[in-house]
This record gives C-alpha cells, sequence and structure tokens, in this order.
C-alpha cells in the first residue's frame, strides 16, 4: 500500500487539469520551470493562454512557442489538388468574414442610426398614420444618408444618457442619497430593522454602552441595490439562499462578454441579438427621455399659455423639452408626498430616486452648457464698442445661423470659466489658507459636484448659481466693459479695433476673442516661466497692498514665501497638484461658495478698523484689475502701431 502511494505521489501531473499523461494527451514542459509544476497538457496550456491573454508563463516568466510537426508520410511537394482546394477554401473564408464584416458595419452603422432617426421622427409626428407607417419608412431610401446622420446624434444622446445613469447610480450607492431620502428608510418604531450587510461585532456594541458613545443622528447610509430592494423577505433561509453565489461564474460571464462578441466582430452571429437590443432600448430610451418631457413641456406651456411665444424661438424642441423636466421634478416632488402621506415606502423612494434623477441632469444642463453661454454672451456684450458693433449686429448674426452663434458664444463661455477658476487656484497657492474660505477648492480630494448636487437642496443651488453668475458678470464688468468705456473718454481715436486681412476682409469679432483666449492664453500659460512670473507679479502685488493696509498677517500668513508641501513645485516649476482639466468647468458652477471655513484654516492677527480695511482690499483690487485690463488692451496695440509705422517709415525713406 505504501508502495502504491509513492508511485502515485512520483507521478507527472498537469499543473492545470491535474491529470497524468495518457497516450493522446501527453505531458510536455514548455517552460524553465522545475519540479512538479513544469508539466502541462498542450490543450491546457492552448485554453490558459487564451482566457489569460498571456504568452509566458506567470511563474518563470519564460516565453512559449509552438513548432509545427508534421507527419511522416507528408509528400515532399504538394499535389496541385491539395493546393487548389486550400487556395479556395481560403478565398471562401476571405468572401465569408468579407460578408460577416460588411453586414456588422451595415447594421451598426446604418440599421441602428436610421431606425432611431425614423422611430424618433414618428414618435414626434404627434399623428397615428406616422406610427403605423414607420414600417413602411423604415424600408425607404429617401433620405437616407442625412437619416443617418441625425440618427448617430440620437444614437450617441442616447448612449450618454444610459452611461450618465449608470453613474449617477454609482454615485448614489457610493455616497448615499439625500438626507430626506436617507430620513424614509428609517424604519418606524414597532418593526424590525433591516440587517446590514456588515456584521458589527457585541465587544464593540457592549463597549460603545459602556462609554455612553452615542449614535449620530443621521448617518448617510449608502443604499443597497434595488435589485436587492425589490426582493420580498422571505425569511432567513431564501436570503441565505440568494446570497450564496460563487464569484468565478460571475467573472467567466463578464470575461465571455467582449467587444468583439458584443459588435460581432468574433465571426457569431450573436450581434443581431444585440442590435435588436439596442434598437429597442433607444425607443425606451427616447419615449422616456424625450418624448414624455417635451409633451409635458408643451401642456404646461398651454396650460400658462405660452405657446405661442416659445414656437417663435429658433430651439423650441429644446426649450420645451426643458421646461417639461422641470414640470416632471415638480410632479416627482408632489407624488414623493403623496407617497409619503399615504404610506407607500417603496413607492416614496422610487420617487425621491426620479427626483434626485431628474435634478441632477437639469443641474448639469444649467452649469455645463447656460452658465457658460450666458458668460460668453456677457463678454461679447460688454466688448462690443471695442469693435464697433450693436446688438442688432448680434442679432443678425444669430437669426442667420443661431446654431453656430450658440456654440461659439458656449465654447468663449466655457474658457473664461476655466481661466477664472485656474487664476483661482493660482492666488489659492500665494494666500493664507483661509483668506479664500468662501471659494471652493477643486484640488481638494473631497470634493464632489455630482455628490452636493445629490445632497444639497435646490434652493441651495439657485443661490450658487446666481452667486456664482454675479461673480463672474461684475469681473466682466472690471476687466473688459469698465476699461473700454475709459479707453473711449480718454482716446477716443484708439478704439474700435479693425483687423483685416490682405484682401481687406474684416475678420469676424468672435474670431478674434476665440483667437485670443484659445491660442495666444494657453501657449502663454503652458510656460513654466510665464506661471512663474505671474505667480510672482501677484504675490509682490499682495505684499505692497497688505503694508499698505496693515494686513499681511490676514492676507499673507505669518508664513510668507514659505511654501508649503501641498505647493512645492516639481521639476517643471509647476504646483505638485495641478487641476484636473474639468475641474474649472462644470464643477466651479455648482459649489463656487461654500460658507464653512476650512480646514486648512490659520489663525491671523486683526488690526484695527478691520471692516474698513478689508473694504479697502476689495477697492484695490477693483482698481488693479481695471488697470491690468487697461494695459492688455493698449500695450499690445501701441507697439503693433509703433512697429508699423516704423516700417512704413523705413520703406518710404528707403533710396
Amino acid at each position: 500500500m505504501k508502495t502504491m502511494d509513492s508511485e502515485i505521489a512520483n507521478a507527472d501531473i498537469c499543473r492545470v487539469c491535474r491529470s497524468e499523461s495518457v497516450l493522446d494527451r501527453p505531458l510536455f514542459h514548455p517552460c524553465i520551470c522545475t519540479g512538479s509544476i513544469k508539466w502541462i497538457h498542450q490543450e491546457c496550456l492552448v485554453q490558459w493562454m487564451r482566457y489569460s491573454r498571456k504568452e509566458y508563463c506567470e511563474l518563470c516568466g519564460y516565453r512559449f512557442s509552438f513548432t509545427p510537426i508534421y507527419s511522416p508520410d507528408m509528400p515532399r511537394r504538394l499535389p496541385l489538388k491539395d493546393l487548389a482546394g486550400g487556395l479556395l477554401s481560403s478565398i471562401a473564408t476571405a468572401v465569408k468574414y468579407w460578408f460577416h464584416y460588411t453586414l456588422v458595419a451595415t447594421a451598426w452603422l446604418g440599421i441602428v442610426p436610421l431606425t432611431a432617426c425614423r422611430i424618433y421622427r414618428a414618435l414626434f409626428a404627434g399623428t397615428i398614420d406616422a406610427i403605423l407607417t414607420l414600417p413602411f419608412e423604415m424600408l425607404s431610401t429617401e433620405n437616407l444618408a442625412s437619416d443617418i446622420f441625425q440618427g448617430c446624434f440620437v444614437v450617441t444622446c442616447t448612449l450618454f444618457a444610459f452611461a450618465g445613469l449608470v453613474w449617477l447610480r454609482e454615485q448614489i450607492l457610493h455616497g448615499g442619497g439625500p438626507d430626506w431620502l436617507q430620513r424614509d428608510n428609517i424604519v418606524p418604531p414597532g418593526e424590525d430593522a433591516p440587517r446590514l450587510l456588515v456584521n458589527i461585532p457585541e465587544e464593540m456594541v457592549e463597549n460603545a454602552a459602556e462609554n455612553n458613545i452615542q449614535e449620530p443622528e443621521e448617518a448617510a447610509v449608502a443604499p443597497e441595490p434595488e435589485e436587492n430592494q425589490d426582493q420580498p423577505d422571505e425569511g432567513d433561509g431564501n436570503v441565505g439562499e440568494d446570497n450564496n453565489w460563487i464569484p468565478m461564474e460571475w467573472d467567466r460571464a463578464a470575461e465571455e462578454i467582449t467587444w468583439e462578441r458584443l459588435l460581432g466582430l468574433d465571426g457569431s452571429l450573436m450581434f443581431l441579438e444585440h442590435i435588436f437590443w439596442v434598437i429597442s432600448l433607444n425607443t425606451l430610451f427616447i419615449l422616456i427621455f424625450a418624448y414624455s418631457p417635451y409633451h409635458m413641456g408643451l401642456m404646461t406651456l398651454s396650460i400658462f399659455k405660452m405657446r405661442e411665444t416659445a414656437s417663435t424661438s429658433h430651439f423650441e424642441g429644446l426649450l420645451t423639452t426643458l421646461i417639461g423636466y422641470c414640470s416632471v421634478g415638480i410632479w416627482f416632488v408632489v407624488l414623493h408626498r403623496i407617497a409619503a402621506w399615504l404610506g407607500f415606502i417603496k413607492a416614496k423612494r422610487v420617487l425621491g430616486l426620479c427626483y434626485v434623477v431628474v435634478k441632477v441632469s437639469m443641474l448639469s444642463v444649467v452649469e455645463i452648457g447656460i452658465i457658460p453661454l450666458v458668460c460668453g454672451w456677457w463678454l461679447d456684450i460688454c466688448s462690443l464698442a471695442m469693435f464697433d458693433a450693436t446688438l442688432k449686429d448680434r442679432e443678425s448674426s444669430f437669426s442667420s445661423a443661431p446654431g453656430t452663434s450658440i456654440f461659439i458664444h458656449w465654447l468663449i463661455g466655457m474658457v473664461y470659466v476655466y481661466y477664472f477658476a485656474s487664476f483661482i487656484l493660482l492666488l489659492r497657492e500665494i494666500l493664507r489658507p483661509g483668506v479664500l474660505w468662501f471659494l471652493r477648492n477643486f484640488n481638494d480630494p473631497d470634493f464632489s459636484p455630482i455628490q452636493e448636487m445629490i445632497h444639497l437642496p435646490i434652493l441651495e443651488h439657485i443661490r450658487k448659481l446666481l452667486i456664482s453668475a454675479v461673480i463672474f458678470g461684475s469681473a466682466v464688468l472690471l476687466m473688459l466693459w469698465l476699461p473700454i468705456r475709459i479707453l473711449k473718454l480718454l482716446l477716443p481715436s484708439f478704439l474700435p479695433y479693425t483687423v483685416s486681412l490682405n484682401n481687406d476682409t474684416q475678420v469676424n469679432e468672435l474670431s478674434l476673442e476665440l483667437l485670443l483666449l484659445q491660442v495666444i492664453l494657453p501657449a502663454l500659460l503652458e510656460q513654466s516661466h510665464t506661471r512663474i512670473w505671474l505667480k510672482g507679479l501677484v504675490r509682490n502685488w499682495c505684499r505692497v497692498v497688505a503694508w499698505i493696509l496693515n494686513i499681511h498677517s490676514y492676507l499673507l500668513g505669518d508664513n510668507d514665501g514659505k511654501q508649503t508641501r501641498e505647493e512645492e513645485p516639481n521639476g517643471n516649476g509647476q504646483a505638485a497638484n495641478p487641476p484636473e482639466a474639468g475641474a474649472g468647468l462644470g464643477a466651479v458652477h455648482q459649489a463656487l461658495f461654500m460658507m464653512e471655513p476650512p480646514t486648512g484654516f490659520q489663525p491671523y492677527d486683526r488690526p484695527s478698523f478691520f471692516i474698513a480695511r478689508l473694504i479697502g482690499l476689495l477697492i484695490a483690487v477693483c482698481i488693479s484689475l481695471v488697470a491690468s485690463s487697461l494695459i492688455a488692451l493698449t500695450l499690445p496695440v501701441w507697439l503693433g502701431e509703433c512697429h508699423g509705422d516704423l516700417v512704413s517709415w523705413c520703406s518710404t525713406s528707403a533710396p
């Protein structure tokens, strides 16, 4: 018996399937591993390489190599029949793949966007005939290219909406819902509290009771997934059975669903099922997120007798849809109150989550779309005198191309907001921590604009958006409108600017603003020396103003000139924690003002007449902004005119 056990222990086995070598499945050692782990079947190795997507051993790192082994009776020359058969087989395989990939491209780039566009058009036609004739419209070849292009836009919007919903769900699961929604989950007295997934040891509970540790009044507990909440409680045994899942099976399912199989690039026809689900989900998203809000907006406009006013605008559909979303949000609030009054717990929670989705969506549209657009319009209005333009000129350009005009103004406003946020981050590196306590730090790792959209009430968001708009508008007045008025008063012949090309065609003023904001300023700010010079200039200005007003301890702190660890520059001379690319775009509007001091607040010496000194500081900031804008508006143009006069004088005086 001992001899048999020793023979089994000394037998060579495969390190994957733990089987011995047989006649049709011999063992190989394809790497430089030693011992019993060096043996493996060829089929096991190929399967492991297919799933791991590695061509080398995970233990020794040796790269596998395969050598074809031919049969001993293989002829020295291939017969012409076998050669022709192989060639025909290769051609048939190529034709098969060509047809398959053509079908894949036609389905994803033709059928999906075409059906999305025509379903969208049939639904918004508002007639039964359009819906009944939809199958015949699908087969129509009229306006095929334009419908496919519009359908690609519809599908893209649908995908973004679906990805946004999934991401918002993850945010709610991670950080919890708003306080009023969390209070809905509190179990009334006398009912059994739901058991959490995390088991708290009894020792901790006893120690907390002995030390008289009080529990927090409201705890932001992340809600469980909706799949678990929708299942009824059927006892402890059923709950335990539902939780008995094998992680390996889920991992294998995730590995099997790849982009190649999803799109049909693996050669199978499973992508036809995916096409059907994409078209169905796209139709469902159009019904829920476009059709229903649009008709809700039409109903709201009809109630307030503003439908004719909205129809005269160039963007009737977008405006009506936004109004519909606002109406849907209000209805969700009303239905949530009714469900709470009637005691419908699940309906109350679902309506609350729907309201959170609508609120976050509308706030995102306002922050990323409307606020930059208003800033761009305000910049253009304040700079009209600089280019000798009027509001009628802007109105005529908007009427001729409304979409292009809105996009250009939105882009200008977005770039302006980004530079505003970048300058605030530069000020944080100079001023004492706590001076800008009312401005949110975008480099704060705990800062999450989506979480604040979820948790803060809507009135707080509106207040912050209004304050942000006032700050942005005041900065434009100080840096653009007021300097232009001063130049008009002191140097009437200096303005307006006239920029012309060689063919005497005047360049659009908005193109000049885009050139300044998108080309010149980024080229200057990308240079580390320019940022260092600007930072030194602002620091010296702060020192002078602090010395004049005797607020050095308040403005710069007691450690002026000493960089903290967060402000230490890296090898390129830039801050160690630079702002993210999108930190100043959507996030700057929603949480610009925070009314609580930060954690890095440093104490300071408060001099006498402190409020008067702060008013003097604000006046100095306004005067400095106006003076710097005057220099930026006059000095480059004056140098250019002097250079032009010098060149013309040299050309006329030359023999």
